[in-house]
């Protein structure tokens, strides 16, 4: 069975183009790419003393379908992560690549490893912009509210621009 995910997709060490570049080349190999985004440059979002060691990140989102349950593809996302040269650290510091499921399917999964859909949705405009470009009316099954509608109400005043 074909299961229809969105992913999140972010980068800010080395060449941020490239490492989005091989990410979506390690996912198309066990999953279908439907549609993807722009590619937007943002600024660290969180805390940004501990973003300083790299840049702004490019962020973009990637539809896919996939045969994989979410545990699966959770697991899949992080061996990719870890190929591209991703270290395990605290949250929101800088990284060459980081891959989140952001919906699976409209499935509510709140599990240690994982919280389906991404709780902080919502709050975060380098996923809702990029998002916006490719599925403006999907319905974010928990609020009821188009990914748009989301976007509108955001309470990020980080900046996303399109980049190049």
């Amino acid at each position: 069975m074909q299961n229809e995910v969105y992913l999140s997709l972010g980068s800010n060490i080395g060449d941020r183009m490239k490492n989005l570049e091989k990410a979506i080349d390690e996912i198309s190999l066990n999953n279908k790419i439907i549609n993807r985004s722009k590619i937007y440059e943002t600024e660290p979002w969180g805390d940004i003393t501990k973003t300083q060691s790299g840049g702004f990140f490019l962020n973009m989102v990637l539809h896919i379908k996939t045969e994989l349950s979410p545990e699966a593809l959770l697991v899949f996302l992080k061996s990719v992560e870890k190929k591209l040269g991703r270290v395990k650290t605290e949250k929101l510091l800088s990284r060459t690549i980081d891959i989140d499921i952001l919906f699976f399917e409209n499935r509510i999964i709140k599990k240690n490893e994982l919280t389906i859909p991404h709780p902080e949705i919502q709050n975060r405009k380098f996923v809702l912009v990029p998002f916006c470009d490719i599925s403006e009316s999907f319905i974010h099954p928990v609020s009821g509210q188009t990914i748009c509608d989301l976007l509108k109400t955001t309470k990020d005043k980080c900046f996303v621009r399109l980049y190049n």
